[in-house]
């Protein structure tokens, strides 16, 4: 397997500023996520374009009221922002409640640290549901098998 490298930059908001805290060097383990495309939009992985697929299901059906899609939500401390963070899926519920949703084949130490944060922020919120759907591979092989049969019928047409 060729090693990949990647570069982390870490930034810090103190004051209004964004300063540059520190720039190390990681090497990338993990590299079966592929980008993937689902209705003319490309997600980071198959995992979630499924996931896509599936909120559309339930949206059609009238289970859900909407669906949003990579939402970038300032995470602030005390008035200061600390960090973004970038949700794969908000969703919308018929009763009002709102459900942030993150789809993880992989839990790094950045985001694990991250949604530590986002949860002590978000999760005292009324009407607020904090989710994490991890990778399963046997439905991920079954709505990722779906999905390609439903495109591939769709090309013949």
């Amino acid at each position: 397997m060729k090693k990949k490298w990647c570069f982390l930059s870490v930034e810090l908001f103190l004051d209004g500023l964004k300063t540059k805290a520190m720039t190390y060097t990681i090497q990338k383990k993990w590299t079966n996520a592929r980008k993937s495309e689902y209705n003319g939009i490309l997600y980071d992985s198959n995992f979630e374009a499924a996931y896509a697929q599936e909120l559309d299901l339930r949206q059609k059906a009238k289970d859900i009221k909407g669906w949003e899609r990579q939402v970038t939500l300032d995470l602030r401390v005390n008035d200061f922002l600390v960090c973004t963070y970038r949700i794969d899926f908000i969703i919308h519920h018929n009763d009002g409640t709102l459900e942030y949703v993150e789809t993880k084949g992989w839990a790094t130490p950045l985001w694990r640290l991250k949604w530590k944060l986002f949860e002590a922020l978000y999760s005292n919120q009324p009407a607020v549901k904090l989710t994490v759907v991890k990778q399963n591979s046997r439905w991920q092989t079954e709505a990722y098998k779906k999905r390609k049969a439903y495109e591939r019928e769709r090309d013949k047409r």
